[in-house]
């Protein structure tokens, strides 16, 4: 994610539960990714795991996302509004 996004999602998640639990959720499957991903060799369990938890961070990401692109049209749109 762009220094953008993590300020935007820095400043909305303490009013959008939502956001925060899909920013958390992608924070934590990028860790367990990194630690997997630092290990010199991964098993086949642990690559079924890896490739797993990357489709899964990928959608919460996604959901992030969205969520932040509902954010901005929602601020455009008062912007508009009030102009």
């Amino acid at each position: 994610m762009e220094t953008q996004d993590e300020e935007l999602i820095e400043s909305l998640t303490p009013g959008d539960a939502d956001l925060k639990s899909a920013y958390e959720k992608h924070l934590s499957l990028k860790a367990r990714v990194d630690e997997l991903e630092s290990l010199d060799h991964l098993s086949d369990l642990q690559e079924v795991e890896c490739a797993e938890l990357k489709k899964k961070k990928l959608a919460e990401k996604d959901r992030v996302m969205r969520i932040l692109s509902d954010h901005r049209r929602e601020r455009e749109v008062g912007q508009s509004q009030s102009a």
